[in-house]
């Protein structure tokens, strides 16, 4: 009864994942696409800058909690992921209250090679950040609910992606931070 119990409790918390690893992105999407700007002030103008910082000390977080489980420092780790994860929902925030209230700032490097830079990193920073979602969000489920081996299988996935979405977010804003009005 209890392993019914708890097939049922892992299902449920399953389909929620699913549920959020597709809504997330496209409510951020729907967001970003709306054309008006809504006013909320001059301060949302050093969001870019937070947000650099947000995504160095992400990248910082994985890291160290990488450093930390090798070591076999298990609640060092899950200090440094849960502070990974809340600084992701940070950025979240931050990045949506940036977008709905100020417009898309174009990058003005010049040359073929710096510009197929920029817009690859930040291409392929976008597509991933969009997919990593659902291996993070089961990650810290399978973490938080001591399933290891799950843990370890999402993590396989969701820690080389989110170090990579991570690093590349603070490239591209030191790419096109000149650029801010």
């Amino acid at each position: 009864m209890a392993t019914l119990m708890l097939d049922k409790d892992q299902k449920k918390y399953e389909r929620i994942i699913n549920i959020l690893a597709v809504a997330i992105p496209i409510a951020v999407a729907a967001i970003l696409g709306i054309r008006q700007k809504v006013e909320l002030g001059e301060w949302t103008r050093v969001l870019p800058h937070v947000i650099g910082v947000i995504n160095s000390l992400t990248a910082i977080c994985l890291i160290v909690g990488y450093y930390h489980i090798k070591k076999g420092n298990a609640n060092g780790h899950r200090q440094m992921m849960t502070a990974a994860f809340g600084l992701g929902a940070v950025f979240l925030v931050c990045y949506v209250l940036y977008h709905i209230s100020n417009p898309s700032t174009p990058f003005g490097g010049e040359g073929a090679v710096l510009r197929f830079t920029y817009y690859f990193l930040l291409i392929s920073h976008i597509v991933l950040s969009i997919g990593v979602v659902w291996f993070v969000l089961r990650a810290v489920y399978f973490g938080y609910t001591n399933q290891l081996a799950q843990h370890r299988k999402a993590v396989k996935y969701a820690f080389p992606i989110w170090l990579y979405v991570s690093i590349s977010g603070v490239v591209v804003y030191l790419m096109i931070s000149p650029y801010y009005v």
